[in-house]
Protein backbone atom coordinates (compact mmCIF):
# COMPACT_ATOMS: atom_id res chain seq x y z
CA UNK A 1 0.00 0.00 0.00
CA UNK A 2 0.96 3.28 -1.01
CA UNK A 3 0.41 4.70 3.15
CA UNK A 4 -1.45 7.73 2.09
CA UNK A 5 -4.33 6.39 4.92
CA UNK A 6 -3.79 6.44 8.65
CA UNK A 7 -6.58 5.08 10.70
CA UNK A 8 -7.28 8.40 12.32
CA UNK A 9 -8.70 9.25 8.94
CA UNK A 10 -11.99 7.31 9.76
CA UNK A 11 -14.56 5.98 12.09
CA UNK A 12 -14.99 2.51 11.78
CA UNK A 13 -18.68 0.94 12.26
CA UNK A 14 -19.38 -2.66 13.08
CA UNK A 15 -20.15 -5.19 10.68
CA UNK A 16 -23.55 -5.06 9.25
CA UNK A 17 -23.98 -1.37 10.88
CA UNK A 18 -25.49 0.49 7.52
CA UNK A 19 -25.61 4.04 6.65
CA UNK A 20 -29.35 4.26 7.53
CA UNK A 21 -28.42 3.53 10.98
CA UNK A 22 -25.58 5.39 11.56
CA UNK A 23 -27.54 8.86 10.18
CA UNK A 24 -30.34 7.66 12.58
CA UNK A 25 -28.00 7.62 15.37
CA UNK A 26 -26.33 10.86 14.20
CA UNK A 27 -29.86 12.82 13.63
CA UNK A 28 -31.19 11.67 16.68
CA UNK A 29 -28.08 13.05 19.10
CA UNK A 30 -27.97 15.91 17.33
CA UNK A 31 -31.67 16.54 17.46
CA UNK A 32 -31.45 16.11 21.48
CA UNK A 33 -28.30 17.94 21.95
CA UNK A 34 -29.31 21.09 20.12
CA UNK A 35 -33.29 21.41 20.19
CA UNK A 36 -34.09 20.82 16.80
CA UNK A 37 -31.45 23.22 15.30
CA UNK A 38 -29.60 20.64 13.18
CA UNK A 39 -27.25 21.50 10.51
CA UNK A 40 -27.19 19.60 7.32
CA UNK A 41 -24.19 16.96 6.71
CA UNK A 42 -23.03 14.30 4.53
CA UNK A 43 -22.00 10.82 5.49
CA UNK A 44 -19.84 8.88 3.26
CA UNK A 45 -19.64 5.33 2.75
CA UNK A 46 -16.19 4.78 1.63
CA UNK A 47 -16.74 1.05 0.85
CA UNK A 48 -18.89 1.91 -1.69
CA UNK A 49 -15.80 3.90 -3.37
CA UNK A 50 -13.57 1.20 -3.29
CA UNK A 51 -16.63 -1.63 -4.97
CA UNK A 52 -17.06 0.65 -7.73
CA UNK A 53 -12.86 0.80 -8.42
CA UNK A 54 -13.45 -2.81 -8.68
CA UNK A 55 -16.23 -3.03 -10.29
CA UNK A 56 -14.40 -0.61 -13.19
CA UNK A 57 -10.98 -2.47 -13.89
CA UNK A 58 -13.50 -5.29 -13.72
CA UNK A 59 -15.19 -4.01 -16.89
CA UNK A 60 -12.37 -1.82 -18.13
CA UNK A 61 -9.67 -4.02 -17.73
CA UNK A 62 -7.28 -1.49 -20.28
CA UNK A 63 -8.34 1.63 -18.63
CA UNK A 64 -6.54 3.52 -16.28
CA UNK A 65 -8.87 5.56 -13.98
CA UNK A 66 -8.07 8.89 -12.93
CA UNK A 67 -10.31 11.05 -10.49
CA UNK A 68 -11.57 14.13 -11.13
CA UNK A 69 -11.11 15.80 -8.32
CA UNK A 70 -13.76 19.13 -8.73
CA UNK A 71 -16.28 16.50 -8.29
CA UNK A 72 -15.66 16.07 -4.73
CA UNK A 73 -12.47 17.14 -3.23
CA UNK A 74 -13.05 15.22 0.29
CA UNK A 75 -9.73 14.31 1.80
CA UNK A 76 -11.19 11.08 2.63
CA UNK A 77 -12.60 10.20 -1.20
CA UNK A 78 -8.78 11.44 -2.55
CA UNK A 79 -6.73 9.50 0.03
CA UNK A 80 -8.64 6.14 -0.47
CA UNK A 81 -8.22 6.65 -4.32
CA UNK A 82 -4.79 7.41 -3.98
CA UNK A 83 -4.28 4.07 -2.04
CA UNK A 84 -5.89 2.56 -4.86
CA UNK A 85 -3.06 3.63 -7.05
CA UNK A 86 -5.73 5.91 -9.56
CA UNK A 87 -4.38 8.95 -11.25
CA UNK A 88 -5.89 12.45 -10.52
CA UNK A 89 -7.37 15.12 -13.03
CA UNK A 90 -6.81 18.54 -12.12
CA UNK A 91 -8.81 21.71 -13.48
CA UNK A 92 -6.82 24.81 -11.32
CA UNK A 93 -3.89 24.80 -8.75
CA UNK A 94 -5.83 24.75 -6.11
CA UNK A 95 -6.61 21.27 -6.97
CA UNK A 96 -3.03 20.17 -7.90
CA UNK A 97 -1.58 21.27 -4.82
CA UNK A 98 -4.65 19.53 -2.87
CA UNK A 99 -3.67 16.23 -4.38
CA UNK A 100 0.21 16.64 -4.02
CA UNK A 101 -0.08 17.66 -0.25
CA UNK A 102 -1.47 14.25 0.35
CA UNK A 103 1.49 12.82 -1.48
CA UNK A 104 0.29 12.07 -5.09
CA UNK A 105 3.18 12.48 -7.40
CA UNK A 106 3.54 14.84 -10.27
CA UNK A 107 3.53 11.99 -12.55
CA UNK A 108 -0.18 10.76 -11.50
CA UNK A 109 -1.58 14.18 -12.55
CA UNK A 110 -2.88 15.78 -15.56
CA UNK A 111 -4.27 18.85 -15.85
CA UNK A 112 -7.31 18.78 -18.03
CA UNK A 113 -9.19 22.30 -18.49
CA UNK A 114 -8.28 23.06 -21.95
CA UNK A 115 -8.57 26.50 -21.10
CA UNK A 116 -5.52 27.14 -18.50
CA UNK A 117 -4.73 30.63 -16.48
CA UNK A 118 -0.86 31.74 -16.75
CA UNK A 119 -0.50 31.47 -13.65
CA UNK A 120 -1.94 27.74 -13.42
CA UNK A 121 0.36 26.98 -16.29
CA UNK A 122 3.17 28.15 -14.49
CA UNK A 123 2.67 26.19 -11.44
CA UNK A 124 2.49 22.89 -13.04
CA UNK A 125 5.32 23.45 -14.78
CA UNK A 126 7.26 24.54 -11.02
CA UNK A 127 5.17 21.11 -9.31
CA UNK A 128 6.46 18.63 -12.04
CA UNK A 129 2.85 18.41 -13.28
CA UNK A 130 3.91 18.01 -17.34
CA UNK A 131 0.72 16.92 -19.04
CA UNK A 132 -1.60 19.42 -20.13
CA UNK A 133 -4.80 19.44 -22.22
CA UNK A 134 -5.74 21.88 -24.50
CA UNK A 135 -8.02 22.61 -28.02
CA UNK A 136 -6.84 25.90 -28.96
CA UNK A 137 -3.81 28.01 -30.43
CA UNK A 138 -4.37 30.63 -27.63
CA UNK A 139 -3.86 28.13 -25.17
CA UNK A 140 -1.04 26.56 -26.86
CA UNK A 141 0.86 29.34 -26.90
CA UNK A 142 0.19 29.98 -23.10
CA UNK A 143 1.83 26.75 -22.99
CA UNK A 144 4.87 27.24 -25.26
CA UNK A 145 5.87 30.66 -23.08
CA UNK A 146 5.23 29.23 -19.47
CA UNK A 147 5.96 25.47 -19.87
CA UNK A 148 7.87 25.08 -22.72
CA UNK A 149 8.61 20.80 -21.53
CA UNK A 150 5.09 20.39 -20.91
CA UNK A 151 3.51 17.11 -22.94
CA UNK A 152 0.26 17.83 -24.43
CA UNK A 153 -3.45 16.08 -24.74
CA UNK A 154 -5.32 17.55 -27.65
CA UNK A 155 -9.31 17.86 -26.51
CA UNK A 156 -11.62 17.06 -29.48
CA UNK A 157 -15.42 18.17 -29.78
CA UNK A 158 -17.91 14.68 -29.52
CA UNK A 159 -21.73 14.84 -31.08
CA UNK A 160 -23.30 15.12 -27.37
CA UNK A 161 -26.09 16.65 -28.30
CA UNK A 162 -28.29 14.09 -26.73
CA UNK A 163 -25.97 14.29 -22.87
CA UNK A 164 -27.38 15.28 -19.80
CA UNK A 165 -24.96 17.58 -19.44
CA UNK A 166 -23.03 18.55 -22.82
CA UNK A 167 -19.63 20.02 -22.90
CA UNK A 168 -18.58 20.42 -25.95
CA UNK A 169 -20.37 23.70 -27.05
CA UNK A 170 -17.04 25.00 -24.96
CA UNK A 171 -14.55 22.47 -25.06
CA UNK A 172 -12.81 20.41 -27.76
CA UNK A 173 -11.41 20.90 -31.41
CA UNK A 174 -13.19 20.04 -34.21
CA UNK A 175 -11.69 17.33 -36.23
CA UNK A 176 -10.95 19.96 -39.14
CA UNK A 177 -8.94 22.28 -36.87
CA UNK A 178 -6.94 19.26 -35.90
CA UNK A 179 -4.79 19.02 -38.15
CA UNK A 180 -3.57 23.06 -37.78
CA UNK A 181 -3.28 22.99 -33.91
CA UNK A 182 -1.23 19.93 -34.26
CA UNK A 183 1.06 21.75 -37.00
CA UNK A 184 1.21 24.36 -34.79
CA UNK A 185 2.62 22.51 -31.87
CA UNK A 186 5.15 20.94 -33.84
CA UNK A 187 6.90 24.65 -35.11
CA UNK A 188 6.34 25.77 -31.34
CA UNK A 189 8.50 22.59 -30.85
CA UNK A 190 6.23 21.45 -27.88
CA UNK A 191 4.91 17.48 -27.88
CA UNK A 192 1.43 16.32 -28.31
CA UNK A 193 1.23 13.12 -26.41
CA UNK A 194 -2.17 11.76 -26.94
CA UNK A 195 -5.80 12.97 -28.10
CA UNK A 196 -8.91 13.11 -25.83
CA UNK A 197 -12.62 13.73 -25.95
CA UNK A 198 -15.64 14.08 -23.09
CA UNK A 199 -19.09 12.44 -24.44
CA UNK A 200 -20.82 15.11 -21.54
CA UNK A 201 -22.48 13.73 -18.51
CA UNK A 202 -25.69 11.29 -18.64
CA UNK A 203 -24.75 10.62 -22.15
CA UNK A 204 -27.59 8.34 -23.58
CA UNK A 205 -26.05 7.22 -26.49
CA UNK A 206 -23.92 4.33 -27.07
CA UNK A 207 -22.71 5.24 -30.26
CA UNK A 208 -21.07 8.31 -29.16
CA UNK A 209 -18.62 6.25 -27.38
CA UNK A 210 -17.59 4.50 -30.86
CA UNK A 211 -17.73 7.26 -33.46
CA UNK A 212 -15.15 9.42 -30.64
CA UNK A 213 -12.78 6.72 -30.03
CA UNK A 214 -13.04 6.51 -33.76
CA UNK A 215 -12.16 10.55 -34.49
CA UNK A 216 -9.44 9.68 -32.02
CA UNK A 217 -7.99 7.13 -34.33
CA UNK A 218 -7.73 9.83 -37.14
CA UNK A 219 -6.23 12.57 -34.85
CA UNK A 220 -3.61 9.91 -33.43
CA UNK A 221 -2.64 9.27 -37.23
CA UNK A 222 -2.15 13.04 -38.28
CA UNK A 223 -0.14 13.47 -34.97
CA UNK A 224 2.33 10.52 -36.08
CA UNK A 225 2.37 11.87 -39.52
CA UNK A 226 3.63 15.01 -38.32
CA UNK A 227 6.14 13.57 -35.82
CA UNK A 228 4.33 13.70 -32.80
CA UNK A 229 4.64 10.95 -30.10
CA UNK A 230 1.25 10.03 -30.03
CA UNK A 231 0.23 7.23 -27.08
CA UNK A 232 -2.19 8.26 -24.91
CA UNK A 233 -5.83 7.87 -25.16
CA UNK A 234 -8.05 10.08 -22.39
CA UNK A 235 -11.78 8.60 -22.59
CA UNK A 236 -12.37 11.27 -20.35
CA UNK A 237 -15.80 11.08 -18.03
CA UNK A 238 -19.67 11.43 -17.20
CA UNK A 239 -19.85 7.58 -16.60
CA UNK A 240 -22.96 7.11 -14.18
CA UNK A 241 -22.73 6.35 -10.91
CA UNK A 242 -26.29 5.62 -9.45
CA UNK A 243 -28.30 2.32 -10.33
CA UNK A 244 -31.17 2.94 -12.54
CA UNK A 245 -29.07 5.03 -15.13
CA UNK A 246 -30.55 5.05 -18.40
CA UNK A 247 -27.89 3.57 -19.67
CA UNK A 248 -25.37 1.48 -17.36
CA UNK A 249 -22.09 1.15 -16.65
CA UNK A 250 -21.43 -2.13 -17.79
CA UNK A 251 -23.16 -1.13 -21.15
CA UNK A 252 -20.99 1.65 -21.51
CA UNK A 253 -18.11 -0.49 -20.58
CA UNK A 254 -19.10 -2.91 -23.46
CA UNK A 255 -19.45 -0.64 -26.09
CA UNK A 256 -15.84 1.04 -25.09
CA UNK A 257 -14.11 -2.33 -25.17
CA UNK A 258 -15.27 -3.13 -28.69
CA UNK A 259 -14.32 0.31 -29.95
CA UNK A 260 -10.91 -0.23 -28.48
CA UNK A 261 -10.16 -3.93 -29.70
CA UNK A 262 -10.99 -2.28 -33.21
CA UNK A 263 -9.29 0.90 -33.54
CA UNK A 264 -6.60 0.88 -30.62
CA UNK A 265 -6.45 -2.99 -30.07
CA UNK A 266 -4.25 -4.26 -27.63
CA UNK A 267 -0.53 -4.44 -27.78
CA UNK A 268 -0.58 -0.75 -29.73
CA UNK A 269 1.48 1.05 -27.26
CA UNK A 270 -1.13 3.35 -26.42
CA UNK A 271 -2.09 3.47 -22.84
CA UNK A 272 -5.96 4.13 -22.03
CA UNK A 273 -7.25 6.46 -19.45
CA UNK A 274 -10.61 7.81 -17.99
CA UNK A 275 -11.24 10.95 -16.07
CA UNK A 276 -14.24 9.82 -13.82
CA UNK A 277 -16.05 12.16 -10.45
CA UNK A 278 -19.38 11.36 -10.08
CA UNK A 279 -18.91 7.48 -11.10
CA UNK A 280 -17.01 7.22 -7.84
CA UNK A 281 -18.77 8.99 -5.55
CA UNK A 282 -22.50 10.14 -6.05
CA UNK A 283 -23.85 6.39 -4.48
CA UNK A 284 -20.77 6.34 -1.48
CA UNK A 285 -22.80 10.31 -0.23
CA UNK A 286 -25.90 10.27 1.66
CA UNK A 287 -26.90 13.91 2.99
CA UNK A 288 -29.36 14.20 5.99
CA UNK A 289 -31.08 17.63 6.27
CA UNK A 290 -34.10 19.04 8.20
CA UNK A 291 -37.38 20.75 7.28
CA UNK A 292 -37.31 23.73 9.18
CA UNK A 293 -40.92 24.34 8.09
CA UNK A 294 -43.96 23.73 6.22
CA UNK A 295 -47.30 25.20 5.03
CA UNK A 296 -50.59 24.41 3.50
CA UNK A 297 -50.90 25.76 -0.50
CA UNK A 298 -53.41 25.71 -2.67
CA UNK A 299 -52.55 24.02 -6.05
CA UNK A 300 -54.81 26.14 -7.92
CA UNK A 301 -55.08 24.09 -11.10
CA UNK A 302 -58.29 24.43 -13.14
CA UNK A 303 -60.57 21.31 -13.21
CA UNK A 304 -58.70 20.42 -9.74
CA UNK A 305 -61.53 20.54 -7.75
CA UNK A 306 -62.77 18.47 -5.12
CA UNK A 307 -66.10 16.50 -4.86
CA UNK A 308 -67.38 19.07 -1.85
CA UNK A 309 -66.24 21.73 -4.24
CA UNK A 310 -63.20 22.92 -2.33
CA UNK A 311 -59.51 23.75 -4.30
CA UNK A 312 -57.39 20.44 -3.18
CA UNK A 313 -54.31 21.71 -1.33
CA UNK A 314 -50.68 20.50 -0.66
CA UNK A 315 -47.78 20.77 1.48
CA UNK A 316 -44.75 23.06 0.76
CA UNK A 317 -41.79 21.93 2.95
CA UNK A 318 -38.83 24.19 3.23
CA UNK A 319 -35.07 22.79 4.28
CA UNK A 320 -32.46 24.06 6.00
CA UNK A 321 -30.64 23.82 2.51
CA UNK A 322 -30.79 25.18 -0.57
CA UNK A 323 -29.57 25.50 -4.79
CA UNK A 324 -26.85 27.84 -4.05
CA UNK A 325 -25.46 25.74 -1.12
CA UNK A 326 -25.39 22.04 -1.13
CA UNK A 327 -28.34 21.22 -3.80
CA UNK A 328 -26.20 23.16 -6.22
CA UNK A 329 -26.19 19.89 -8.22
CA UNK A 330 -30.08 20.46 -8.85
CA UNK A 331 -29.47 23.91 -10.89
CA UNK A 332 -25.91 23.05 -12.47
CA UNK A 333 -26.10 19.09 -12.97
CA UNK A 334 -29.73 18.66 -13.33
CA UNK A 335 -30.09 16.08 -10.61
CA UNK A 336 -33.26 15.57 -8.59
CA UNK A 337 -32.81 13.83 -4.87
CA UNK A 338 -34.94 11.67 -4.52
CA UNK A 339 -35.81 12.28 -0.63
CA UNK A 340 -36.44 9.39 2.07
CA UNK A 341 -38.33 9.94 5.25
CA UNK A 342 -35.62 8.99 8.16
CA UNK A 343 -37.12 9.98 11.85
CA UNK A 344 -39.69 11.91 12.41
CA UNK A 345 -39.80 13.39 16.69
CA UNK A 346 -42.68 14.98 17.69
CA UNK A 347 -41.09 16.56 20.63
CA UNK A 348 -39.02 18.68 19.01
CA UNK A 349 -41.02 19.03 15.26
CA UNK A 350 -38.24 18.05 13.12
CA UNK A 351 -38.03 15.60 10.14
CA UNK A 352 -35.56 13.97 8.95
CA UNK A 353 -34.44 13.41 5.38
CA UNK A 354 -31.92 11.55 3.95
CA UNK A 355 -30.89 12.48 0.02
CA UNK A 356 -28.85 11.03 -2.00
CA UNK A 357 -26.64 13.88 -3.36
CA UNK A 358 -23.64 13.69 -6.51
CA UNK A 359 -21.43 16.47 -6.91
CA UNK A 360 -21.71 17.42 -3.10
CA UNK A 361 -20.14 20.59 -2.04
CA UNK A 362 -16.44 20.02 -1.04
CA UNK A 363 -16.25 22.69 1.87
CA UNK A 364 -19.49 21.50 3.58
CA UNK A 365 -17.93 17.77 3.01
CA UNK A 366 -14.63 18.54 4.40
CA UNK A 367 -15.98 20.61 7.57
CA UNK A 368 -17.95 17.61 8.73
CA UNK A 369 -15.97 14.86 7.80
CA UNK A 370 -13.90 16.82 10.99
CA UNK A 371 -16.76 16.28 13.21
CA UNK A 372 -18.32 12.90 12.16
CA UNK A 373 -15.29 11.77 10.11
CA UNK A 374 -16.36 8.74 7.56
CA UNK A 375 -16.43 4.86 7.99
CA UNK A 376 -16.84 1.69 5.79
CA UNK A 377 -18.77 -0.91 5.80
Amino acid sequence: MAGYLSETDFVMVEEGFSTRDLLEELTLGASQATAGDVAAFFVADLGTVVRKHFCFLKCLPRVRPFYTVKCNSSPGVLKVLAELGLGFSCANKAEMELVQRIGVPASKIICANPCKQIAQIKYAAKHGVRLLSFDNEVELAKVVKSHPSAKMVLCIATDDSRSLTPLSFKFGATLKSCRHLLENAKRSHVEVVGVSFHVGSGCPDLHAYTQSIADARLVFEMGAELGHGMHILDLGGGFPGLEGAKVRFEEIASVINSALDLYFPEGCGVDILARLGRYYVTSAFTLAVSIIAKKEVLLDQPGREEENGSTPKTIVYHLGEGVYGIFNSVLFDNTCPTPILQKYLSALDTLHYIFCASSVSPSRTRAWQQKLSFFHC
